[in-house]
């Protein structure tokens, strides 16, 4: 498993971590035998009820509809302020409305964020795996020390630099290479579905 240089362009990797776990595909290395890696059964079932209850919160936490009740709740204990005569206890109910929901809601959100961020990472992780020259040494690349990621940001930063004086982006990134790539890409999944059926 060292050896992760010999995986061939349709491997993908297992991270497994005190984390998570995750499961992309097989291994399947220069040799007739594949190795096969299998999830947990209890890591198959789907997302569990605090996870659909907490996406839906996040979800409706940033809509417009939830910033135009907070904007009313604010309007109205505006004008209940007169009321109450600007009193302690007027003061207090928003203090601690506000700092109830927003103290769930960092939990909520970094919640989801985090699920975000793992599923991000498996995508880029699939990406650099299926990639014949890409570099499996950035699959688990979040888990490195700063020092190293500075050492790997200039190593980028000068593949950057090369680019640049390479061709200028309106060359690389024309409507023509647009088209030129849509139409390889068409062409390769029209040939990948006639030798599938």
């Amino acid at each position: 498993m060292n050896d992760i240089t010999n995986i061939k362009s349709s491997v993908t990797l297992l991270l497994v971590e005190n984390r998570y776990l995750h499961l992309l595909r097989f291994l399947n290395f220069n040799n007739p035998k594949s190795t096969t890696i299998i999830m947990k059964k209890n890591s198959e079932k789907g997302p569990s009820n605090f996870e659909k209850m907490s996406s839906i919160a996040t979800k409706a936490s940033g809509s417009s509809a939830a910033f135009l009740i907070a904007f009313s709740v604010i309007i109205i204990w505006l004008f209940t302020g007169p009321i109450f005569n600007y009193s302690d206890t007027w003061q207090l109910i928003i203090n601690t409305g506000t700092t109830i929901i927003t103290f769930l809601m960092v939990f909520l959100i970094q919640r989801s964020q985090n699920k975000d961020s793992i599923a991000l990472h498996l995508k880029l992780n699939e990406l650099i795996t299926a990639q014949k020259f890409a570099s499996n040494r950035l699959v688990a690349i979040e888990d490195i020390g700063e020092d190293d990621l500075k050492v790997l940001q200039k190593f980028y930063e000068h593949l950057a630099l090369l680019a640049k004086k390479d061709l200028s982006v309106e060359e690389s990134h024309s409507i023509n290479m647009a088209n030129d790539h849509h139409k390889r890409k068409n062409t390769t999944e029209k040939s990948a579905k006639n030798n599938g059926s």
